[in-house]
């Protein structure tokens, strides 16, 4: 929000300068983002000066310029070669020096600079009107009166006005401050609480509106059909009011905060906004139909065209301002382009209203409207200044624009909002603080700051908050005010310096997460973070996911971010797939992240999957990889990424994490997304523990992706719970040799790997240290239905040698249990 030097030193008297400003008020919780000069003409008229022709003869290599000696107040008349027609000796002129720059536009200028002009020097411009923004007049040089004081600045001759606009950055818990006199407030009291000054706010005029009478035909009734969403709802009607161009003054004003002004009766308005923070609405009186305004809302996918031409479809929680037929205004937002003023208006309702401000702001997002008064309503207007703010504008109208007061006041405020009472403890300030802050500081600094103290005890106050400040309503609240005011930089640094120790549960979530980054990373893995925001139509008609227990978003920025995810693939291969638009096709991915749905009441998991009113969030780790698996080079080919590259990252996170593997069943992968695949299920719980594979076409297609992609999925949530409190114990190598033993076994084709790991280790966990298969074979001289596995085995014993006795003993119990329980043989 831009706010005014000059216009804020009418409310406070202050000889601070701009910068000075700046300081104080980031230091009291305004941050100013910046301070700018601003100039009612481009480049402030800057080295321009009241001269006098002295002489001006034609020059003698052109028909239409004249040489001229111009004195400029310096120590000697300047020579400048000048092409008006009307140009001659003993005027009054006004001539830009050497290094004046002449502005085209608000960008675009030239300088003058020494020169020649057809073999004449020239050290100057003689200005018309149009080339100093003076004027239009482009016919000839300004001539000014006799009396014009040579030497003297065009910048004091003119009168020229200068400001500085300080852009404060307004943050959503200080409505208070939307205003000059909102701002010259936290002034006051910064300098009453810090310096010991007296200051008050120099509350401007308002019309005394108590005698006002209905003394037109037809007065302007008001009813307010949405109590909840309109609280407070002020009204007056004006006649002869003759709309005309705003003064000087006002359009000035208005220019410095960056509003362009459009007519005396809307800059009064928007001159109210910006002094007190009340936006008002100026309706054309005729154009209410039925002299009535209905403030309700509109049937759904109304109809409606906005100030700005475009028409609008309203939903029906909008706010409008009606009158018997039709809308009239979006309240709190935009105004219609019926019924605002024009320049044959001489009937005006003025309106200054209280309007909710979570419906003004869903207002506003819905329809993508960013304006003064919703930026205003929004945070939360003041309640109880609305008729005071009309007051205002009612007196400025008079003067401005002559009307007069056809109406009483309408006021409908059913339920007055109450101001909030807080107590606050003096002992509680001090520990909160770390020091005390006197008394005397903390009374000035709440009583400039309108907070009245309805009571102090030696130990508190009791006190009334100002409606205006919508956001202080605790203790704390007022805690911050206070410190806030007196000043952060007043608070002494203590030399003791106070810590504790640090206890993290382990298994640590947050090292174990580094642990497996940090191989990913190594092994040329990216990490992506998505946004957990996704669009519902990835889990619609979708047989992996439930679009009930979709978490929605209540009020979406759009429809592509109106639910939760329930899973990191469709954000993953979002990614993947604006990579792959990028000509990036090698991509190896991972992500850390949350899924989110509606919770399974154990009573209700029926067929309906009905929900609760409960959430889940379940952390996940996903994997992506797509293209090649090493990079391109003269040494060695590019090998396409597949199922077991992927597999083989999988499971070294798992041995990484602890996992037990032969408590795992590996079956087929269930999920549809999948082409083909495999679960990892808790044999004892039958808890998913992960999935991966390749993604099919059609779940592809969908994503509008043209390369073969494989994902996995892991329940980050079970590994932590599952992670072993045990720590690793380090053990020294065994001094015994392993013993490696080759089984070729026939056995059905249903049968897989884990099913001969989870037999072997069950039979021999002493010896047995490491089960692998090097060889499958299917084909001429196996049974159709069958298969060949080669399958090794690692026997060793850390204490001694292993005998043959001991070996074949163990070799013979693994046989034995592989045939009776997985049916295989040995092949021939």
């Amino acid at each position: 929000m831009k706010v005014s030097y000059k216009w804020l030193g009418e409310y406070v008297d202050t000889d601070l300068t701009p910068n000075q400003l700046d300081d104080l008020l980031t230091f009291s919780g305004l941050e100013i983002e910046g301070v700018e000069k601003v100039e009612s003409i481009k480049g402030g008229l800057e080295h321009v000066v009241i001269a006098q022709v002295l002489t001006c003869q034609p020059h003698p290599n052109s028909d239409h310029l004249h040489i001229t000696t111009v004195d400029v107040g310096g120590d000697r008349p300047l020579d400048i070669v000048c092409g008006a027609p009307n140009v001659a000796a003993g005027q009054k002129v006004v001539c830009a020096q050497i290094g004046t720059k002449i502005y085209t536009s608000d960008t675009e200028f030239y300088e003058i600079k020494k020169g020649k002009l057809r073999g004449a020097v020239s050290e100057g411009m003689l200005c018309a009107a149009d080339e100093l923004q003076l004027g239009s007049d482009h016919a000839g040089i300004m001539v000014l009166p006799d009396d014009a004081p040579v030497g003297m600045p065009a910048k004091d001759y003119f009168h020229l006005e200068e400001d500085y606009t300080l852009e404060v950055a307004i943050t959503a818990n200080r409505s208070d401050a939307t205003s000059h006199i909102g701002v010259a407030r936290d002034i006051v009291a910064v300098l009453n609480t810090r310096q010991g000054a007296h200051k008050k706010i120099n509350w401007p005029n308002v019309a005394d509106l108590s005698q006002a009478a209905d003394t037109c035909a037809n007065p302007i009734r008001v009813t307010v059909e949405e109590p909840t969403l309109c609280p407070r709802y002020t009204g007056i009607t004006l006649e002869n009011v003759h709309v005309a161009d705003s003064p000087e003054w006002l359009q000035n004003k208005l220019r410095t905060v960056g509003i362009r002004p459009i007519n005396n009766v809307v800059d009064v308005t928007n001159f109210v906004l910006m002094e007190v923070g009340q936006p008002m609405h100026a309706f054309d009186a005729d154009q209410i139909t039925g002299n009535h305004v209905v403030v309700r809302t509109l049937p759904q996918d109304t109809p409606f065209v906005t100030l700005d031409g475009v028409e609008r479809k309203l939903d029906r929680r909008d706010l409008m301002i009606c009158n018997e037929q039709e809308g009239m205004c979006i309240a709190g937002v935009f105004g219609g382009q019926k019924s605002g003023v024009t320049n044959s208006t001489t009937r005006v309702f003025l309106e200054s209203a209280y309007f909710n401000p979570t419906s003004i702001r869903k207002t506003s997002k819905r329809h993508g409207l960013k304006t003064d008064a919703s930026f205003r309503y929004e945070r939360g207007c003041d309640p109880n200044i609305t008729v005071w703010a009309l007051q205002r504008a009612v007196l400025l109208l008079q003067e401005l624009a002559g009307a007069t007061v056809a109406s009483k006041v309408v006021d409908i405020y059913p339920q007055p909002i109450p101001r909030a009472e807080v107590d606050i403890d003096f002992q509680r300030i001090t520990r909160a603080v770390g020091q005390e802050i006197p008394v005397d500081a903390i009374r000035t600094a709440l009583t400039s700051l309108d907070i009245e103290i309805l009571s102090e005890t030696p130990s508190g106050m009791h006190l009334a908050i100002p409606t205006c400040k919508v956001d202080v309503y605790r203790e704390c609240d007022v805690l911050e005010e206070i410190m806030r005011i007196y000043g952060y930089n007043n608070i002494a640094i203590d030399s003791h310096v106070n810590s504790c120790l640090s206890f993290s549960p382990k298994p640590n979530p947050l090292k174990l997460q580094n642990i497996v980054s940090d191989y990913l990373t190594n092994n040329g893995f990216s990490e992506i973070m998505n946004n957990s925001l996704t669009k519902a139509e990835y889990f619609e008609n979708n047989p992996d996911f439930d679009a009930s227990r979709n978490v929605h978003i209540l009020n979406p920025l759009s429809k592509e971010l109106n639910v939760m995810r329930q899973t990191l693939l469709y954000c993953g291969l979002e990614c993947v797939v604006r990579n792959l638009n990028y000509k990036i096709h090698d991509q190896k991915l991972y992500e850390f992240g949350r899924t989110y749905a509606m919770a399974l009441n154990a009573d209700q998991i029926t067929d309906e999957h009905k929900v609760t009113d409960k959430y889940v969030e379940t952390p996940h780790l996903s994997i992506f990889m797509t293209g090649g698996n090493n990079p391109e080079g003269w040494h060695a080919p590019v090998v396409p990424v597949d199922f077991y590259h992927l597999k083989a990252h999988v499971m070294n996170i798992l041995r990484r994490m602890r996992v037990n593997i032969t408590r795992l069943d590996f079956v087929p992968a269930q999920e549809h997304y999948f082409a083909e695949g495999l679960d990892l299920v808790f044999r004892d719980s039958h808890k998913l523990l992960c999935s991966f594979g390749r993604l099919s076409k059609e779940t592809l297609k969908r994503m509008d992706c043209k390369q073969e992609v494989f994902y996995a999925d892991i329940n980050w949530e079970l590994i932590l719970k599952g992670y072993p409190t045990k720590e690793v114990l380090y053990a020294e190598i065994p001094k015994f040799p392993e013993v490696r033993r080759d089984l070729a076994l026939i056995i059905d084709k249903k049968v897989q790997f884990a099913d001969i790991e989870r037999v072997a280790y069950s039979t021999e966990k002493k010896l047995l240290k490491c089960v692998n298969l090097f060889d499958v074979y299917e084909g001429k001289g196996i049974t159709e239905g069958m298969k060949s596995y080669a399958v090794s085995f690692i026997l060793q014993d850390k204490e001694k040698t292993l005998t043959d006795k001991q070996i074949e003993a163990v070799m013979a119990k693994l046989q034995k249990n592989l045939e009776t329980q997985l049916g295989a043989h040995i092949r021939s």
